[in-house]
């Protein structure tokens, strides 16, 4: 069904009048201010004539300026555009960066808890004649086929990072734009990406660090201080809120789940008021992970919130999340894990302002370019590495990723031309300084 209808709104012509390009790129340039590369313009040139069109590419690329500009042309000649992404943070970054409502794909096709489906499908369709999916790779098929199913007929449809089938037109930025090549971050996320060990000589203004440990339990200890008290101290980043760790796996010393326990005692010790369940202490102000889908409490697997109270008379235990208080019984609580460190895996689709990123042989069944890649990716402000420069040199080494089981491209076939990617520098991204001492 997917690859019936994506083949269908390959095909077909976009819902909305022809509009002139030629126009359109100089009046969206004076609205935002920005000048588009000449890939960008290409792109934006293909969307107007595009039913559906696959954006993607690596940081610094120009994917959010292409996406806006698009938004803007389309909604200045009344198109109806709905935004959706597969993971609340995931939205709320899509929400930031179009300055337009984005919801979950769960809260977007209004999932019915009784039934487990959803109250959008074919006989009621969703309201728009653009539908605008981000993160689409972490999309699972059942979700990507009830997501088409509620989209209408004559909709068009924007996706981010999907099929490398040829079968859906697919702009493919690659060339890093000048200002966005001043971040390390960035810089080494290409480098990665590209099978090259990133550039680890420290300088003051960098935003990218490797931390040499020896072993895992050195890397617990440097981890720990770095988290701790050297981020916070360079950045004024909170440890909790603003910091994350990701690491390539749950089990060993460096492990998301032994570190949890470290953090948690280093950042935020539970007090006299906790609760034990499942194998996790819960304490007020543990940062936690939702890790399964629950639509009555409309919270979804890799959502992260703050414990704000517990109650142990009642036996509820209340999570902010993203500034919404969802309740918990204690017997519910295998819903929940904390979620100081996580796996990279779990982090898809997110971004935070620093991330940190434990790396060891112990890992060896984990260490891949593509694990490496997203969990760098994930930095908006600040990247660390802790751990051995050898294990870091397997996972760039490493290019081959776990195959994700789907026949999806095979069904697709067929080829559409895309366009070529060209060059032009952009507008400068946020980052700030630290000095690696």
């Amino acid at each position: 069904m997917i690859a019936e209808r994506l083949h269908a709104l390959a095909i077909g012509r976009p819902p909305w009048p022809e509009i002139d390009a030629e126009k359109a790129i100089p009046w969206v340039e004076g609205r935002t201010g920005l000048e588009l590369a000449a890939s960008q313009r290409d792109a934006l040139r293909l969307a107007l004539r595009s039913k559906a069109l696959v954006i993607t590419g690596g940081p610094g690329v120009g994917k959010t300026t292409l996406v806006n500009s698009i938004l803007q042309v389309l909604r200045a000649k009344g198109v109806e555009v709905a935004l959706c992404a597969p993971t609340g943070r995931a939205a709320k970054r899509l929400s930031e960066s179009t300055k337009l409502e984005a919801r979950t794909i769960h809260r977007l096709l209004e999932a019915a808890p009784k039934t487990g489906g959803f109250k959008r499908g074919e006989e009621s369709p969703l309201a728009c004649q653009l539908l605008v999916v981000d993160e689409t790779s972490m999309v699972d098929v059942p979700l990507m086929r009830a997501l088409l199913r509620a989209l209408p007929k004559d909709a068009a449809l924007l996706l981010a990072d999907i099929i490398a089938s040829g079968a859906v037109p697919v702009v493919r930025l690659t060339e890093v734009f000048r200002q966005a090549a001043e971040s390390q971050v960035i810089v080494n996320a290409h480098r990665i990406n590209a099978g090259k060990m990133p550039e680890l000589k420290a300088v003051r203004d960098s935003d990218f660090f490797f931390v040499e440990a020896a072993d895992p339990e050195e890397g617990v200890h440097k981890l720990l201080a770095v988290v701790g008290s050297r981020i916070p101290a360079r950045f004024d980043l909170d440890p909790v809120r603003d910091v994350q760790v990701l690491c390539p796996m749950n089990r060993g010393g460096l492990g998301a789940r032994s570190l949890n326990v470290a953090l948690q005692q280093a950042l935020n010790p539970p007090g006299e008021v906790r609760v034990e369940r499942f194998g996790w202490s819960y304490g007020v102000g543990d940062k936690v992970m939702q890790v399964s889908n629950d639509y009555e409490r409309d919270v979804y697997n890799g959502d992260l919130g703050m414990v704000s109270a517990i109650d142990p008379e009642a036996g509820e235990l209340v999570v902010n999340f993203e500034g919404r208080d969802v309740v918990y019984g204690f017997g519910e609580l295998d819903e929940l894990v904390l979620a100081y460190a996580t796996t990279i895996h779990k982090s898809q689709g997110s971004e935070y302002p620093a991330v940190v990123i434990p790396l060891t042989t112990q890992h060896y069944a984990m260490l891949a370019r593509n694990l490496l890649y997203t969990g760098v990716t994930r930095g908006k402000r600040l990247v660390v590495l802790v751990g051995q420069r050898r294990a870091l040199a397997i996972a760039v080494k490493n290019g081959s990723a776990r195959r994700r089981w789907s026949k999806l491209g095979e069904w697709l076939g067929g080829a559409v031309p895309s366009p070529k990617s060209q060059k032009r520098p952009q507008e400068r991204p946020s980052r700030s300084t630290i000095a690696a001492g």
